[in-house]
């Protein structure tokens, strides 16, 4: 008896010594640079929000968080990636609706799955796209697009940042819900679809207000609607899909942050932390509302939960659009 308890007491005290480390691991945290990693090109909605968050969170951390944009494969090159980094606290990932939900039912073997490849550290925002067309494009509401694209059966292009993103799945939705058949041109981000749009090199995009908002203002882009179920601050003349005729239409795209699976409970708890504190600075909050996102602070846990309905609701809409898996 006297040696199970010493045997006991052996195992309490490493256990206590285990803890301890632990809790001097998050308290050294973080020691040395942070990489963000932006699974998109510079330019896009994703490079936006996530160097606003890098650079206040370096702030609130002490420690420089360096953005790195590693783009392709509709965002999937750089989720891979992080997913199979090393659960240290140094290597995250700007979360997104077209990595984490989108490409888990479009491709067959995405490389990661979203639910058990990642460890949540919280929801950043939600943000819809605007259905902008260039104003060469003879059309001036989404009314009169159905009709063109029906009296005109796969000739309308329409591009976005990718095969399995947002404005691409969008699209194929749209195209499903009205009935009408349009083309997919996919680029290698938001920013170059932008600028073939604004070239005039194709008619249309589903792309995020961020992006769009300002050439609309100018008049250099016309949008027609946005996909959310309200109007937006930005565009707060432009209608809803289901004000413009498309009834219960509603494709909105949210950010969060991740790391790898494994990352220490500890160091999670500082991100969500420093996270949350940032999306509650003045400056940050303004700056997002500007670049059309709506703040939606939340717990790791709370994140793990809208990670998992995201996916089963855009797997969804996946199968709605028709686009078959890869």
């Amino acid at each position: 008896m006297r040696g199970w308890s010493a045997s006991l007491a052996i195992v309490l005290l490493a256990s206590a010594l285990g803890g301890n480390c632990n809790v001097a691991r998050a308290h050294a945290y973080p020691n040395r640079t942070i990489t963000l990693v932006v699974p998109f090109p510079p330019g896009g909605s994703t490079s936006i929000v996530g160097r606003l968050i890098a650079d206040k969170m370096s702030e609130l951390l002490g420690q420089s968080i360096v953005v790195d944009n590693r783009g392709g494969a509709g965002g999937t090159v750089g989720t891979k990636a992080v997913a199979k980094s090393d659960p240290d606290g140094y290597t995250l990932l700007l979360g997104y609706t077209g990595t984490l939900a989108i490409a888990p039912s479009l491709y067959r073997n995405a490389g990661y799955d979203p639910r058990k490849d990642f460890e949540p550290i919280g929801m950043i925002g939600h943000a819809p796209s605007s259905l902008v067309v260039h104003p060469s494009f003879p059309v001036k509401t989404v009314a009169e697009l159905v009709a063109y694209a029906k009296a005109n059966p796969g000739k309308v292009n329409f591009g976005s940042a990718g095969i399995g993103t947002v404005g691409h799945i969008t699209g194929e939705y749209f195209a499903q819900a009205t009935g009408i058949r349009i083309v997919h041109i996919p680029y290698k981000g938001t920013g170059p679809a932008m600028s073939d749009l604004l070239g005039g090199h194709i008619p249309m995009s589903f792309s995020p207000i961020a992006t769009t908002a300002a050439n609309v203002n100018a008049g250099l882009l016309r949008a027609l609607a946005v996909t959310s179920l309200r109007r937006n601050k930005l565009l707060p003349d432009v209608p809803t899909m289901s004000e413009a005729g498309v009834s219960g239409f509603a494709a909105t795209l949210a950010y969060g942050l991740v790391a790898p699976a494994g990352t220490p409970a500890a160091v999670i708890d500082r991100l969500n932390k420093a996270l949350r504190d940032a999306l509650a600075s003045e400056d940050v909050r303004k700056q997002l509302e500007i670049d059309g996102t709506e703040i939606t602070s939340s717990t790791p846990e709370q994140y793990a939960d809208f990670i998992d309905q995201d996916e089963k609701k855009w797997s969804e809409l996946v199968k709605k659009s028709g686009v078959e898996p890869e």
